[in-house]
């Protein structure tokens, strides 16, 4: 179906999405939506008849564990609720480790790359047909933007999306934003991953902003967007005409006349660029050989090697042999920076709390803490951790942290043997 132009909808630019002019649908995260309370603002986006997609971000459909069926359960009854066309998530793994490794589990708060092998892909496939088999519409999947990269793999993002649309008819969201970003930070080829792609199974597409720092192109989502990713952009309209394309914007909202200015440049980027032949499949690179023979327990092969990636980068272990040590620094610090934020939103009286030294005291929590249980409960075990460290020290900071704390969890904070035995238990659990 055409989709046309749209924007990702966000609770703090509502007002600014219902007033831009020639806005066809939105994208929600389907996290941030309640199934018994919709917001008023896609109520009456609804009532125009906007198109509402919902867009998945914790499912982990490249994680080595299959999908939890309760999740699945979400994403359905969102789609149901929205009336969607669609339902999208990404092409990554979220956590890892728990039974498949006798590990403690460990959540990741961000989107990680899955690594282009057979094994991934095996894994990948089975996971996406488990998803289709529980959605009451159909699904596509998002490429995701990447700071580093696996060794040895064995097949290009373009032939690993082709050889997953082939074994599953997954439809494919593709970012051209990601695109660049991966073309900064390893080195790959926009259009050597359009050719490969079976363009004809793109459902949409999503173009968003970031910014270049040191050699390393972060996907922010909080800037403009900027000139190389409209090119990629015009290279992608070049071979298709993409049925739908987005704008995203999470962070650093602007006014609405700049989200309008944003949309005109796409709009006439796709206006501007050679029109492609219609959705027919790119001439592309024959496709990779696999091996003759591969021995059993991908599954468990994929689960070890993304619990050793994972573990690396939110709890300080050794970096698994063939990585760029540097890159795995710059992510670990971009994901401990992101968890911080992204507590600091989910539980905004913590900074209040805390004042100028709540960032310094969470990334020094984060250091030691790896996430095991969402931002919500980060946040509750970050207050706990201060609590029972006797913080902060102000008494009436202290006082005001106890309350915080007492009004979500308990009577009063448990102490530090109480921890202790728990941290143990986990740790048991998962052997």
């Amino acid at each position: 179906m055409r989709l046309g132009t749209g924007i990702g909808w966000r609770p703090e630019i509502a007002d600014a999405v219902e007033s831009l002019p020639g806005v066809d649908w939105v994208e929600v995260v389907a996290e941030n939506i309640c199934v018994g309370h919709l917001p008023e603002s896609l109520v009456r986006l609804r009532e125009r008849g906007v198109t509402v997609v919902p867009h998945g971000v914790s499912t982990g459909l490249g994680g080595a564990d299959r999908p939890d069926p309760g999740r699945l359960a979400g994403l359905a009854a969102r789609a149901a609720l929205l009336g969607s066309p669609l339902v999208t998530e990404h092409i990554a793994f979220v956590r890892a480790g728990g039974e498949l490794t006798a590990s403690p589990g460990l959540e990741a708060g961000h989107l990680l790359p899955v690594p282009r092998t057979w094994d991934a892909l095996d894994v990948l496939c089975e996971n996406v047909r488990i998803a289709q088999d529980s959605l009451p519409v159909p699904l596509a999947l998002e490429n995701i933007a990447a700071l580093v990269s696996w060794p040895d793999e064995e097949m290009t993002e373009g032939q690993f999306l082709a050889e997953l649309v082939e074994r599953t008819g997954v439809r494919l969201l593709i970012d051209v934003a990601n695109l660049h970003t991966n073309h900064v930070n390893r080195g790959e080829d926009p259009s050597a991953a359009l050719d490969e792609l079976p363009v004809e199974a793109i459902a949409y597409v999503h173009v968003a902003g970031g910014v270049e720092k040191d050699g390393v192109w972060h996907d922010t989502h909080a800037h403009p967007v900027t000139a190389p990713v409209l090119e990629v952009l015009a290279a992608l309209r070049s071979r298709v005409d993409p049925p739908g394309v987005l704008l995203e914007r999470d962070d650093d909202f602007p006014p609405a006349a700049v989200l309008a200015d944003e949309l005109a440049a796409i709009r006439a980027t796709l206006t501007g660029a050679p029109a492609g032949a219609g959705p027919v499949r790119s001439p592309r690179r024959p496709r990779p050989a696999r091996p003759a023979a591969q021995p059993a327990g991908g599954r468990g092969r994929t689960a070890v090697a993304q619990a050793a990636l994972l573990s690396s980068l939110v709890a300080g272990t050794p970096a698994p042999d063939g990585f760029d040590h540097r890159r795995l620094r710059v992510q670990s610090r971009a994901l401990a920076a992101k968890r911080a934020e992204v507590v600091a939103k989910v539980a905004p009286e913590l900074p209040g709390i805390l004042g100028d030294g709540y960032r310094t005291a969470f990334l020094a929590y984060a250091g030691s803490r790896p996430m095991s249980g969402g931002y919500r409960r980060d946040a509750l075990d970050f207050a706990e951790h201060l609590l029972i460290s006797g913080l902060p020290a102000d008494d009436g900071a202290r006082r005001r942290l106890t309350h915080w704390w007492q009004d979500r969890a308990a009577a009063r904070p448990p102490r530090r043997g109480t921890r202790l035995l728990r941290a143990a238990r986990t740790a048991l659990a998962g052997r």
